[in-house]
């Protein structure tokens, strides 16, 4: 079978827990890591487990590991390269990509190295600029590990719970994996409309 016609669930049983945290370090804060599936992959990896081809405690321990190392080496590579990757963006480092991150940082504040897991692409940047800006690596590790438990442990038990409840659950990957994805954005739609609704009262005053 080749790599084109390889469909996520067989490439998470073959890729196996070590496999699946090191895409999971990657998507977290290296700059090309941003073209890994984040959200399905977790979800993918629990419903994989609750079949039994994946062990579902290793996963909970090396996941949340994965993805607070990952946040802390995108940190680390902001603090040296940050403001070079910004100021001339590589092919994998478009301007979007920052200017869409920087504004959730600004919207956000120190909250946004934890609501930043639960959106693609932005949690890829957030620690770069983290590491670029002025925020100091203690506050930034505490929101790190807080962001990091929270995305892999809550992802990946949803689809290890949903893959245990619902048979045959593995031939509706793909709707899960959609709907997880729009479960995910949820706390961050609240906070904009929270935002846009304070912002609007503010101008009716």
């Amino acid at each position: 079978m080749s790599l084109f016609n390889l469909d996520l669930p067989a490439l998470v049983e073959a890729l196996g827990v070590a496999g699946v945290a090191l895409v999971v370090f990657l998507e977290s804060g290296i700059p090309f890591g941003f073209f890994f599936p984040g959200d399905s992959l977790l979800f993918t990896a629990g419903l994989i487990a609750s079949k039994g081809f994946l062990d579902m405690p290793a996963l909970l321990i090396a996941l949340p590991v994965a993805a607070i190392l990952g946040d802390s080496a995108g940190y680390w590579l902001g603090a040296v390269a940050g403001r070079s990757l910004m100021e001339r963006p590589r092919f994998f480092v478009r301007p979007s990509h920052i200017e869409r991150t920087r504004l959730f940082f600004e919207r956000h504040g120190t909250r946004a190295v934890i609501l930043a897991r639960f959106v693609p692409i932005v949690r890829t940047f957030t620690p770069l600029l983290a590491g670029a800006g002025s925020m100091r690596y203690p506050l930034f590790l505490r929101f790190n590990v807080i962001g990091g438990v929270l995305w892999t442990v809550l992802v990946t038990s949803a689809g290890y719970t949903l893959g245990s409840v619902i048979p045959g659950s593995e031939k509706l990957l793909l709707p899960l994996s959609a709907a997880v994805i729009l479960i995910s954005f949820i706390p961050i739609l609240a906070e904009l409309w929270r935002n846009g609704s304070g912002t609007r009262g503010k101008r009716g005053e």
